[in-house]
């Protein structure tokens, strides 16, 4: 074990399969087939940096994690990008519940 691996945590396994499985569904064209059924959203996503940037802002910030590393709330942390993505492509579409700022919250 090198040293520097004593004082670095790495994410569960099980945060990372959530996070491959997000990226693959999200590119794949096949997040929340309920709520984005008939929305080819990959052009706007994909389109810019800047939207890319707030899907994962959103899946990360809204991710809860246990102190074992376990995923809490895969499914509300994707539903809430599909939220988000919906709009994008329906502006008569209404977020429920809306946002809150800490959920769009772009950290450095």
């Amino acid at each position: 074990m090198a040293a520097h691996d004593a004082l670095v945590e790495h994410l569960s396994v099980n945060v990372r399969a959530s996070l491959r499985l997000f990226a693959f569904y999200l590119a794949n064209g096949t997040l929340d087939l309920d709520l984005l059924d008939g929305f080819d959203y990959r052009s706007t996503v994909f389109h810019s940096g800047s939207s890319l940037e707030q899907v994962f802002a959103i899946y990360s910030n809204v991710l809860q994690v246990d102190a074992d590393g376990m995923v809490l709330n895969d499914g509300e942390a994707q539903y809430r990008v599909a939220q988000w993505v919906r709009v994008c492509c329906d502006p008569s579409y209404r977020v429920e519940p809306p946002f809150e700022d800490w959920e769009t919250e772009l950290h450095l």
